[in-house]
């Protein structure tokens, strides 16, 4: 389990792709007069994939205050195990990393639990960021804990997303944990990734 990651390139180069970021707007995803939650699923060459249930499940459960877009990147394990060695110095492949877009003019969120229980101010696009997933370690964990790799999926998005939006399991006392487990049950899910870190 992994945090989000600080001042990360461009969006997709860091995956290994070369295409440019899939469009997210489409006139349903405004409702109620604001953005709602845009979920794109590519793979680590940008290439748009089909999750079946993933981006709606992921829009369901979401905070009400994610708004904007979000991609998940689904890549290989020596993908993923390459991003986390350049950008948290682990040399093993991690199961989800978050990838924060903040605002231009904004310094990198100085680490304290004050701080990491208030939303990050996005940048002018409304681009939340990027969550990238390990297929295989996704694939071997739901197997270890005994469900279908698309929960597997789902709960390393909800993860992923509360990352974007400013929570640090490491540092919030506990907030994080109680938020995931609020809609992880919200969306019909038993076990979380705080909880299973910590047994």
């Amino acid at each position: 389990m992994a945090a989000a990651v600080r001042n990360p390139p461009s969006r997709l180069r860091r995956f290994g792709g070369t295409g440019s970021p899939p469009s997210l707007t489409t006139g349903n995803e405004i409702r109620r007069g604001r953005l709602a939650l845009q979920v794109a699923i590519v793979d680590e060459h940008g290439r748009r994939l089909q999750v079946r249930g993933l981006a709606v499940w992921l829009r369901r459960v979401a905070p009400s205050r994610a708004r904007g877009a979000v991609t998940i990147v689904l890549v290989s394990d020596p993908r993923m195990r390459a991003l986390n060695r350049t950008y948290r110095g682990k040399d093993y492949a991690t199961d989800v990393l978050s990838f924060p877009q903040l605002a231009p003019s904004l310094k990198p969120r100085i680490p304290s639990s004050r701080r990491a229980s208030s939303p990050q101010p996005l940048a002018p696009t409304g681009f939340l960021g990027d969550i990238v997933i390990a297929r295989g370690v996704a694939k071997r964990q739901a197997r270890a804990a005994g469900h279908p790799e698309l929960d597997e999926l789902r709960l390393l998005a909800l993860h992923g997303l509360l990352h974007l939006l400013g929570y640090d399991h490491e540092r919030d006392n506990g907030r994080m944990r109680r938020v995931e487990r609020r809609l992880r049950r919200t969306g019909g899910l038993r076990q979380g990734l705080i909880e299973r870190a910590s047994e």
